[in-house]
Parts: C-alpha cells; structure tokens; sequence
C-alpha cells in the first residue's frame, strides 16, 4: 500500500476570513449565549468558554437586630409640630402707658409692620376729659411657613388726662372680659374652635424723665401683676446715659420689691441647655427692665443700612445692643420666650381666674340650695300646723256629734220610762 502524501495547504490567497459568517456569526452568537468566546486563528477553531450566569446582588433584608428595641414614639415631636404649624399660633400683646413714650414705633419695629397708618393725635380739649381706651389691631405674620395671628391691645388716653385715678380700671376690666369669655367657652359645648383672645403679655411703658415709678404706675401694677405677665419698658431711653440707665433700674426694681409687686419670672435654664444659651438667659434677666429706643426709618451709616434715629450728634443704632436693649426685648418676647408667656397665662393666672370662678359658683349654689331648703322646711312646718288644725276641728266635731248621740240616748231613755210609768197606771185604773 502505497503512502498518499498529506494534501497540499490551502493557498495563501484565500485565507479563512474572520469576519465571515462563521467567525462573526457563530462567535458573536456563542458570545451572546456563553457570556465570552475565543477564536484560534492558527488552527480554525472557534473555542467557546462557558461563563456562569450574572450573579446579581440579592435585595437587603431590613435588619430588625438594631431596631429591635424600636417603638415609634419618637416621633411625636415631628406630629406635634406639624399640627401647631398646619394650625398656627395666636400671640396677644397689650400696650400701656402715656402717649409720646413711643409705643406705635416700638410694636411697628418689633414685628416689622405698621399698625397705626391713620392714627390721629387729640388736641388739648379732648385731653381735659379724655378716658382711657381699647383699641384692638390683628395682623397675620408668616415667617419660613409658621403663620402667627398677632393682635395687639392699645390703650389711648392711659395717664393723658388731668384725673388719672381710674385708668387702671379699663385694663383690668379688659382682661377679666377675656378670661370670662374663654371660661365660659371652655365651658360650653363647643370646645373644638375657641379662640384665644386672653391678654399674654403687657407691655407697661415707663417715662425715661422720672426718678422711679410713679404713684399711677403702682397703682396699675398692683392691680395686674396677679392677672398678665408684666413686662417693664423704659421708653425713649436715648434720651439717658448708661448710668442713668442704670440707676433708674436699680429704682424701679426696688419699688417693686418694696411694694410686694412681682412681674414675669424668667424661667430657669435646663441643665442641658448649651452655655451661649445661658449666658444670653443671664443678660435677658439682667437688662429688666428693658431699656428700648424704637425707630421706622432705615439710615444708611458707613455703608450699611441699619434702623435708627438721626441726631445731629449723631445717629442711635436701635439693633445696637450698646444703643438700646431692642434687640433684646425682641429676643425676649418672640424668639425665646413667647410660648413660655402663653404658658404662664394658662397654667398660672387663668387657672386663679378659673378658681375663683368655680368658688363662687359653688358658694352661690350653696346659698341657693340653703335657701330651696329653708323654703322647703317652712312650707312643710306650715303643712303641718295646717294638718293639726284641721284635726282639732274634726275632734270637735266628733265630740259634738259624741255629746249629742249621748243626749238623744238619754232624751230616749227618758221617753221609755215616761212611757212605761202611763202604762202602769192605766191598768191601775181598769182594775179597780
């Protein structure tokens, strides 16, 4: 048998072509079956390399080890402030003292509006006789989506005229008109939409021209400390020094001590309060009673504009606190302390109101009731001394009746025997 040579090699002239259909259909179709493939050139085979499937990353179970211990009530604050935010606040603010001592200014500058657009100032006839008062302003205020109803209490004609014995009687009648108008409210069947009307704050405005308070001023505070939050404010205080400042406060604060007469107590910081939060708690209790400067204008002062009052010694910056302790009333009464204010209104002084109230209710039902009870007792004594006469007469009439049977008895007897003695002498008389 004779040996057959190998066949001769394919020409060079037509080599395998790799982008045929073999080569890039097969290998593109293993490739996107198999995952890869590799194609030896030398030998003509098309190698394909199994890969596995995609793994893909399986989705994470919640781990329920850390929160395990994980109630839920957490997150009542959150509820709480959506609720109070979605219903807004209610903030009201009286405003007492004398005119001129600049308190329109001071409320347009706190809160940054203007209350008193068509204000009109009494001539001197009106003041003669002029009484003091109540003068009711609301305005909504929205602040980063927190809506807050404020209505501020004015009372024009305080201390303005010649007799100022009675001005305090206006304020003290208002107040109580609230805090009645709330009992009765609460107290009614519709307790979802009352509106608070109760007097949070005073404002009472002392002159920067006195030595200390004035008899009028004692006279109203005395009357209020126990029904609102008082709150002292020396206006127009640009008028003083630093040390006259100074030592009109040391004055009042010890014409308050010496006439019992307690204002707003601060509330005592938490002990984990941050230390910038007590230190500014420490300088808001040392400044009562605040010394403001108010102002409307917007002055320009060394390229910036800041709200002041032009002199011509200079300019007084109002939100300087070596000016004026604006600033600080500002902080006081809006940004630290308005709730605790509402708070003490309901916790403390209307619940004194509350108490008296329902003292006198149940002492008036007492003397109520006593007197449904005297009433009662005399009528029932009445009854039955009418009962016991009308006994007497009907034992009267039984004896009569008694008596009378008696009578007719005897009347009877009689009869029988006049009777009997006839009969026995007639048969006397037919014997014989």
């Amino acid at each position: 048998m004779k040996h057959q040579p190998p066949p001769p090699p394919l020409p060079l002239s037509q080599p395998p072509a790799m982008g045929g259909p073999l080569a890039g259909g097969v290998a593109s179709v293993i490739s996107s079956i198999n995952g890869s493939s590799n194609i030896n050139n030398n030998n003509n085979v098309i190698e394909t390399v199994k890969c596995r499937p995609p793994i893909y990353p399986k989705p994470k179970t919640p781990s329920f080890d850390k929160d395990r211990d994980y109630i839920g009530f957490a997150t009542l604050p959150e509820q709480v402030h959506r609720k109070s935010v979605k219903r807004g606040f209610e903030f009201t603010l009286m405003v007492v003292g004398e005119s001129g001592l600049g308190k329109s200014t001071l409320i347009n500058s706190l809160f940054l509006g203007d209350l008193y657009k068509n204000r009109q100032m009494p001539n001197v006839e009106e003041r003669i006789e002029k009484t003091t008062k109540v003068e009711k302003k609301t305005m909504d205020i929205e602040e980063r989506g927190v809506r807050l109803r404020l209505t501020v209490v004015d009372t024009p004609g305080f201390g303005d005229a010649i007799n100022c014995e009675d001005s305090w009687r206006v304020c003290t009648q208002y107040i109580d008109e609230q805090f009645r108008q709330y009992f009765t409210d609460e107290s009614g069947l519709n307790r979802r939409n009352i509106q608070d009307n109760r007097v949070h704050c005073c404002l009472y405005f002392v002159p920067p021209w006195g030595h200390s308070l004035r008899q009028m001023d004692l006279d109203l505070i005395r009357r209020l400390h126990r029904k609102v939050n008082i709150v002292l404010v020396i206006g127009k205080a640009d008028c003083l020094n630093k040390q006259e400042v100074r030592k009109l406060k040391e004055r009042i604060l010890q014409d308050l001590e010496d006439n019992h007469i307690q204002l707003y107590q601060f509330p005592e910081c938490d002990s984990d309060e941050d230390d910038d939060f007590k230190q500014q708690d420490r300088e808001l209790k040392a400044s009562i009673p605040f010394a403001v400067v108010g102002s409307n204008t917007i002055l320009e002062v060394a390229g910036k504009k800041v709200r002041g009052r032009q002199y011509p010694w200079g300019v007084v910056n109002v939100e300087d606190p070596e000016h004026s302790d604006f600033i600080k009333l500002r902080t006081f009464l809006i940004s630290t302390h308005m709730q605790d204010l509402k708070d003490t209104t309901q916790d403390v002084h209307y619940e004194n109101f509350r108490a008296q109230c329902i003292s006198q209710i149940s002492q008036h039902a007492l003397r109520e009731r006593g007197k449904l009870k005297r009433d009662s007792i005399s009528s029932t004594n009445g009854f039955d001394a009418a009962i016991s006469e009308t006994d007497r007469l009907l034992l009267q009439k039984d004896e009569e009746i008694r008596r009378m049977q008696d009578m007719l008895t005897q009347m009877q007897e009689k009869l029988k025997q006049t009777h009997l003695m006839e009969m026995k002498k007639n048969d006397s008389v037919i014997d014989v």
